[in-house]
C-alpha cells in the first residue's frame, strides 16, 4: 500500500513593519537590507561641514554608534561645542544609525547648532524586545562618560557639562526613560543638561483623540503602531506598560523627575500628538519653565527623519539650537 505524504506547511507572514522587517509563522524574522522610505535628492549633505566616524561602544552585542564633529566651530573657534546624543525611531524595530535619512539629519543637527552629534544603534525587536533598547541606551551613555575625556578625536573639542540626550520616536521614548534612570547628575563627572524629547513613543490602552482621528492615510497609523507594539513589548504585556505609558498606575511619577531643562516636540498630525502634548504639560505643571512644548502644525509622525533635508527640518533645527543655546547663557 502506497503511503501518503502530507506536505510541510510553508512559513507565512505573520507581521510585516514596511518590507524591512517580517516575522514568519514559524518565528524568523526576516530583515530586509531595504529602506522603507525615500529621502530625497542632496540626503547626505556631505557638503565638508562635517567629519564622522564610525565606532562601537558594546563590542559584545556589535552595537556601534556614527560620531558627527563639526569642521568649523560656527564662527567661535576654541569654543567647545555641546554634545548631542542622538536615538533613532523605527519602533523599537527597525533602523539604524547608518540609514540614510538618520545620517542626513545628524550631519544637519552637526553642522547648524554646532555640536558633536553621537547617533547610537540598539538591539531591536523582535529578537529583543523591551526594555533591551533602554538597556543598551543606558550602556551608551556610561561608554559617552569615559569617552569624552579618552577619546582624541572628541577630548578637548567638547563641553562635558553640555551633553543633551534626544530621540525621535521610539528613540524619545528611550530619551525619557534615561532621564528616568540617570536626570542631570548621573554620569557624573558628565551633566546631562538637559533631554530633547522628537514625537516620542508613548501609547495607552485607551485611544486618546488624536489616536482616533488618525486617517489610514497617515504615515503612522494606529494599526502599524499595533504591529510594533506586539513586536517590542515583553510577553503578555499590554500598551499600558511603564515601558510605553510614562502615565501607567506603576510608572515613575513625573513630578519628582529631576531632568534639569527638557525639549518636547510634538507634529499636528501625529496619532502620538496628545499623549506627547499631556506629557509635556504634566512635566510643566512640576518644573514650570524648564520644560518646553512646540507642537509643530501641518506635520505627521516622525517629520524629521523622513525628510531631513526640508525646510520644516531646518525649523526644527533652529529650536534645538535655540534650546542649547538657551543652556549654555544660563
Amino acid at each position: 500500500m502506497a503511503s501518503s505524504v502530507v506536505p510541510t506547511a510553508q512559513p507565512y507572514v505573520v507581521e510585516d513593519c514596511r518590507g524591512v522587517l517580517q516575522l514568519l509563522s514559524d518565528g524568523t524574522v526576516v530583515r530586509s537590507g531595504a529602506l522603507p522610505f525615500p529621502v530625497g535628492n542632496g540626503a547626505d549633505h556631505e557638503d565638508g561641514r562635517v567629519e564622522w566616524k564610525d565606532a562601537v561602544y558594546d563590542a559584545f552585542r556589535c552595537l556601534g554608534l556614527r560620531m558627527y564633529k563639526p569642521t568649523r566651530n560656527g564662527g567661535e573657534e576654541g569654543k567647545k561645542l555641546p554634545v548631542l546624543v542622538y536615538f533613532h525611531g523605527g519602533g523599537f524595530c527597525i533602523g539604524s544609525f547608518a540609514w540614510p535619512n538618520f545620517h542626513a539629519g545628524c550631519l544637519r543637527l552637526a553642522a547648524e547648532i554646532p555640536a558633536v552629534v553621537l547617533s547610537f544603534d540598539y538591539r531591536l525587536a523582535p529578537e529583543h524586545r523591551l526594555p533591551a533598547a533602554h538597556e543598551d541606551a543606558a550602556a551608551a551613555l556610561l561608554w559617552l562618560r569615559d569617552q569624552l575625556a579618552s577619546d582624541p578625536w572628541v577630548a578637548g573639542v567638547v563641553d562635558p557639562h553640555r551633553v543633551f540626550v534626544s530621540g525621535e520616536s521610539a528613540g524619545g521614548n528611550i530619551a525619557h526613560h534615561l532621564a528616568l534612570r540617570f536626570g542631570t547628575a548621573g554620569l557624573d563627572p558628565v551633566r546631562i543638561a538637559g533631554y530633547i524629547l522628537l514625537m516620542p513613543a508613548f501609547l495607552s490602552e485607551q485611544p486618546t483623540q488624536s489616536e482616533l482621528d488618525t486617517p489610514a492615510t497617515a504615515f503612522l497609523t494606529r494599526e502599524a503602531s499595533d504591529r510594533y507594539t506586539r513586536l517590542f513589548l515583553p510577553a503578555g504585556a499590554n500598551k499600558d506598560h511603564p515601558l510605553v505609558n510614562p502615565f501607567a498606575s506603576d510608572a515613575p511619577s513625573l513630578d519628582k523627575l529631576d531632568v534639569g531643562r527638557m525639549l518636547v516636540i510634538a507634529a499636528e498630525g501625529d496619532m502620538l500628538r496628545d499623549k506627547n502634548v499631556e506629557y509635556a504639560e504634566r512635566l510643566r505643571a512640576a518644573r514650570g519653565d524648564e520644560v518646553e512644548l512646540l507642537v509643530f502644525a501641518g506635520e505627521e509622525h516622525a517629520f524629521f527623519a523622513l525628510k531631513p533635508t526640508s525646510e520644516v527640518a531646518g525649523e526644527l533645527v533652529q529650536v534645538i539650537r535655540r534650546f542649547l543655546a538657551t543652556e549654555a547663557a544660563n
